[in-house]
């Protein structure tokens, strides 16, 4: 009796063993399948790239192999619910928040789409948002439609061009006007049409000429030397995504394991640096390029920019001048965190924490130069496809003075014959934020290697005049002035719509100035800001304008 009892306990115990195996299976799913899940789970599309990035950075754990991840299904579920920005992000932001405008399901490719990533640019908006309120498609979100095919659209603080580029997209005519010489160029090398075949041949030209020029300098296999120590010595104590998990979970601390290896691999470096003899400060720091180069990087940049400097064609002159400003900002001695910021220079290996590893400064140009003139021909080669036979043009101004009739005439006299005819129908725009961003001092590098002439007194609300009473006092006019200004060039029944983080509440004030009122605002979240801190709670207004 009592051997029967046990051989069917123990029969009951290998079954319960059998069913909790079963279940356990049942949690494990490869990528395809979390992607889809997550998708349900969230009503939101959710890539297999997606779940890749939870792996790398060790938010959740990876099971199976290399050759066959899983994921641990109630592991995801935790992190989402967890993590979940909506639901935190409402009860910080408020609960009138549009999340339909955060735009989530687009991944980066789209929101970076074809000419969209010439140029970085601090404080630009994601094309989907003007796509949004230019396209006249109309969706369960969205009851109005305020443009359609063959109108125009004013952007008075164009930036990089987004507006115009969505613009001539969806069939809409477009101006630009912008205080910053460079930011004109960026806006109109994006829109305009170019001769791509000869430009890929002046191209291979100064890389060619550049290679020469690299011949006997050691920088080029310094540099080949010190990336293969990099790889060994991450290999060994930075390796992914383990260790960005152990940093997650509390096992290494961070802060003191990654400054023991940064001193430790300093000793590579500094024998690499005397064994190549590379000369790594530049004799002067009098400039922006003194200051943030390496010396052989900022040889190559001169030799390029005078080459650049060659080219009698304008429109070739100014891609090619857009390429190498790409690609000296790619070069600049910083660490990658502080790409967006500028700190102090950086001539050393170094810890980044962005990557969890030892990362090092840029010692030529080659590599970012090689990619940004392949990417430049790929992109402008992508919007060509898509572009249709609109105007968009790009003015160099100050918004609150401009004719802008006048200065059209002068560069595109066919485009100005439409504007008579029909006026503007409204304006789509973002202006600068109260003391948030200097829009020339990030491109400095460009208005010195070019000689572009600073706007700088002009910019309104810049980073240098900061966020007191005055400055905001001085603000409402300026926004206000410039709506004033292009007031006569709208049509009667005109929409204009102003991107903007209004934590001073200034915008009902600058329409009252303006004679005109806030008929509604969309509140939305901003989720993908570039090179920011992603994670805090962060929104903006989209403010609707009509006549009083």
């Amino acid at each position: 009796m009592t051997n029967l009892k046990y051989r069917i306990k123990k029969k009951e115990l290998a079954m319960n063993q059998l069913t909790l195996f079963k279940e356990n299976q049942k949690k494990f799913i490869n990528l395809k399948e979390a992607s889809i899940w997550a998708s349900k789970y969230l009503n939101r599309k959710i890539t297999i790239s997606n779940i890749n990035y939870l792996i790398q950075y060790g938010k959740i754990k990876k099971y199976g192999t290399d050759g066959n991840p899983l994921v641990n299904l109630e592991e995801l579920k935790y992190y989402y619910d967890t993590f979940s920005k909506e639901k935190q992000w409402k009860e910080k932001l408020g609960k009138d928040i549009n999340w339909h405008l955060s735009f989530t399901e687009y991944k980066e490719a789209e929101r970076t789409k074809h000419v969209h990533r010439l140029h970085p640019y601090k404080g630009k908006f994601i094309p989907q948002l003007v796509e949004y309120f230019l396209d006249s498609h109309i969706d369960e979100f969205k009851k109005e439609v305020y443009f359609k095919s063959g109108d125009i659209v004013l952007d008075p603080f164009c930036g990089s061009g987004t507006t115009l580029i969505q613009a001539n997209e969806l069939g809409i005519h477009a101006i630009g006007i912008d205080i910053s010489p460079f930011n004109v160029l960026i806006s109109n090398v994006k829109v305009q049409k170019h001769n791509l075949v000869l430009i890929e041949n002046i191209i291979n030209k100064i890389t060619l000429k550049l290679k020469e020029f690299q011949e006997n300098k050691k920088n080029i296999i310094f540099e080949e030397y010190l990336s293969k120590e990099l790889t060994r010595f991450n290999n060994l104590y930075f390796p992914s995504p383990d260790y960005k998990r152990q940093v997650a979970n509390g096992t290494i601390n961070e802060k003191i394991y990654s400054k023991d290896k940064e001193q430790k691999f300093l000793v590579i470096y500094d024998k690499l640096v005397k064994k190549f003899q590379i000369k790594i400060e530049q004799d002067k720091k009098e400039t922006f390029l003194d200051k943030w180069f390496i010396d052989p990087v900022r040889k190559e940049i001169d030799f390029v920019a005078e080459e650049i400097k060659k080219i009698e064609d304008v429109d070739i002159r100014n891609v090619l001048i857009l390429i190498l400003s790409r690609t000296v900002r790619s070069c600049r001695a910083t660490t990658h965190a502080d790409l967006a910021t500028l700190k102090e220079p950086v001539t050393t290996t170094y810890y980044c924490k962005k990557h969890g590893k030892i990362c090092k400064p840029i010692f030529t140009i080659s590599k970012w130069w090689d990619f940004y003139t392949k990417d430049t021909l790929k992109r402008l080669k992508e919007f060509d496809m898509l572009r249709t036979n609109t105007f968009q043009l790009c003015l160099t101004g100050d918004s609150r003075t401009i004719n802008i009739i006048n200065e059209i005439k002068k560069l595109m006299p066919e485009f100005t014959e439409i504007i008579s005819k029909q006026k503007i129908r409204g304006i789509f725009t973002s202006p600068p934020y109260v003391g948030l961003i200097d829009y020339h001092e990030q491109h400095a590098y460009a208005y010195e290697i070019f000689g572009f002439k600073r706007n700088d007194d002009l910019e309104i609300g810049s980073l240098s005049k900061g966020q007191s009473e005055a400055q905001r006092k001085s603000y409402i006019k300026g926004i206000a002035d410039v709506l004033i200004n292009c007031k006569p060039y709208l049509q009667k029944n005109y929409d204009i719509f102003i991107v903007a983080n209004d934590k001073f509440n200034l915008y009902p004030k600058i329409a009252e100035v303006a004679g005109m009122k806030i008929v509604n605002e969309f509140k939305r979240p901003v989720l993908c800001r570039v090179e920011k801190d992603r994670e805090t709670p962060y929104s903006e207004s989209i403010f609707h304008l009509k006549e009083k």
